[in-house]
């Protein structure tokens, strides 16, 4: 049985009406400092904490939300620092457990020119993959708002049968149950293994998120972008349904209505984390506001934050040093506006300064193309 956190440690308490609880790995992301080379050619790498449902709990604190994670790491040094990190981040961490017998997992990520990444994991077994139903805190479970995890805690038992206990505890309580699968391929035993796997649990989730690539792999090769394939994967008690799209944004679908919501472009330098930050931004205003899901327009500008948040997670290296926090988004979102706008005024400051140029006032107006040639004629 793995060791808990002393219960009085001072961590921060957060109003726990809008708490999402986390539920799965937490791990050590060793990222290259150099893009475009392979494990053997990178000369040197970065050391940065993660694991998709850790990142989503970070993602919401950083957020201004309240969060809190479970799951099983070493008792090593890694493992303790994983903790210290999330209390340092204000999420809950009372419900994580140090194993004696299995080191804290660890994944080497290879990063193309593009940002894009190749993961090559260490764990056999790890910590994460032990956590047994014994060791949840059942408590805190019921507590949540939302309940949040994925799919790499349904590939091996204990762990398997924790999860499930953990999902069924939070189902039976009422709360909310947020699903993104998180495929990882190398981890399970075939592909036939990890899409069992995966479609074992999904009719039991509210929400859930997907890549295009997953859709893909769940329909054993089906058209992600066609709508008619999505809906196959749409559930009779399904509340939401997100389709991430990278750099292009997001889709989703309810029961009422669908749509897509633009991205935010950015020059991506890691895009590992960017689908937890995306979740992080939707889950955090969900469990505030729950009623999103029925009103189009808000959710909406719900998804466009999300895309927000994903987006400024691939400017760094590593996925919880790159969370963003709220007010680092809003300027995000906000700054196209302010440019559209200081575009305008330059626009109209160029109107006036050709009026006076001429006698009269209706003589001189100018055309569009007069205003655009000044704009752009080169400063002598």
């Amino acid at each position: 049985m793995g060791k808990a956190l002393p219960t009085d440690d001072g961590s921060l308490q957060k109003d726990d009406s809008a708490l999402v609880v986390c539920f799965g790995e937490m791990l050590i992301d060793f990222v290259p400092t150099t893009s475009g080379l392979s494990l053997a050619e990178a000369p040197a790498f970065k050391k940065a904490p993660g694991g998709a449902p850790a990142n989503v709990a970070v993602g919401i604190a950083r957020l201004g939300g309240s969060s809190a994670f479970i799951g099983k790491v070493g008792e090593d040094e890694f493992g303790y620092m994983l903790a210290d990190i999330l209390k340092e981040n204000n999420v809950n961490n009372e419900g994580m457990r140090f194993d004696p017998g299995a080191r804290t997992a660890l994944a080497f990520v290879t990063l193309r020119k593009d940002g894009e990444r190749e993961f090559m994991f260490y764990r056999n077994p790890s910590a994460d993959m032990l956590l047994q139903e014994a060791e949840l805190d059942f408590d805190l479970i019921r507590k949540a708002k939302i309940f949040h995890y994925g799919s790499i805690s349904l590939i091996t038992e204990p762990c398997k049968s924790a999860h499930i206990a953990a999902a069924k505890a939070a189902k039976d309580a009422g709360v909310i149950l947020s699903y993104d699968p998180n495929l990882r391929l190398p981890l399970w035993a075939s592909a036939e293994d990890a899409r069992e796997g995966i479609l074992s649990i999904w009719e039991t989730a509210d929400i859930i998120k997907i890549s295009e690539e997953e859709i893909s792999f769940l329909t054993k090769g089906e058209d992600p972008f066609d709508d008619a394939v999505v809906r196959k994967l749409y559930h009779p008690n399904l509340k939401l349904l997100l389709v991430t799209e990278g750099p292009e944004g997001c889709r989703y679908y309810t029961k009422e209505f669908s749509g897509r919501v633009k991205g935010l472009e950015v020059d991506a330098v890691d895009t590992t984390g960017a689908g937890d930050a995306f979740v992080a931004g939707i889950l955090s205003q969900l469990a505030a506001d729950v009623s999103l899901l029925q009103e189009e327009d808000r959710l909406r500008d719900a998804l466009s934050f999300a895309n927000g948040c994903g987006a400024l997670t691939v400017m760094e290296r590593g996925a919880i040093p790159a969370l963003p926090t709220r007010a680092a988004v809003l300027n995000a979102l906000l700054k196209p506006e302010e440019d559209r706008l200081r575009d305008a005024l330059s626009f109209a400051n160029g109107c006036g300064a050709l009026t006076v140029m001429e006698r009269g006032a209706i003589p001189a107006l100018p055309t569009r193309a007069a205003v655009l040639n000044a704009l752009l004629k080169p400063v002598a």
